[in-house]
């Protein structure tokens, strides 16, 4: 049977990123947070006493205040960072290019290096979704258009599982970690997203600042 080629027409046009990307230089006691809800693609805003450590934000995670970021896949810029609530991840990262609707990276991690980590991973295999902890990793890559696989659906299905796996051994308690993932970066759906412009409120239809006071 004659081989038949397919192509995989794909936009990722950034370079791997420094942990420094990821650090933000603060003296806020109060941030902005996205609660993310089980089952949903509404998210809440919280307000939460902010954990500084070396004049720099850092995930809570005794508090499941985890550090976020979304990262521009089609331009070298700066990640944009926030706070999110109820991914329960204890240790590593996770992330994905799977993002509606731009299909950024999204990635949420317990540690600025794991978020880096898994960001690379991501660019590197040009898109996916991926685990990282310590020095195991797991990736699902998405050559095509950095949100479809070419493999075969069994193949795909059994290292999806491995993965959603693993993001809950890491802690997660989310049913579909990766499928809430993916969602929080929809600006339009209230209350609060991430883009990589920055924290978007869909309640009142504005940027908003992740320092409070």
């Amino acid at each position: 049977m004659e081989h038949i080629h397919f192509e995989t027409p794909n936009n990722f046009n950034i370079s791997k990123k420094e942990v420094t990307d990821f650090e933000v230089t603060s003296v806020a006691t109060t941030i902005r947070v996205i609660e993310a809800l089980e089952g949903q693609l509404v998210t809440n805003e919280i307000h939460h006493k902010a954990l500084i450590q070396d004049g720099k934000l850092v995930s809570d995670t005794e508090n499941d205040i985890l550090k976020m970021a979304v990262v521009n896949r089609y331009q070298n810029t700066a990640p944009a960072i926030a706070f999110i609530k109820n991914f329960g991840l204890k240790t590593g990262a996770i992330a994905s290019s799977v993002a509606h609707d731009c299909h950024n990276i999204v990635v949420v991690g317990t540690s600025d290096e794991e978020i880096c980590k898994a960001v690379n991973l991501i660019i590197e295999n040009s898109g996916g979704i991926c685990a990282v902890d310590g020095d195991e990793s797991k990736i699902l890559a998405l050559p095509v258009a950095g949100i479809m696989s070419d493999k075969d659906g069994w193949e795909i299905g059994k290292l999806y599982e491995e993965i959603d796996t693993m993001a809950k051994m890491m802690g997660s308690k989310l049913k579909a970690p990766f499928m809430t993932l993916s969602f929080m970066a929809l600006l339009e759906i209230p209350d609060l997203k991430l883009s990589d412009k920055g924290l978007f409120s869909g309640n009142t239809f504005s940027f908003v600042d992740l320092e409070i006071e």
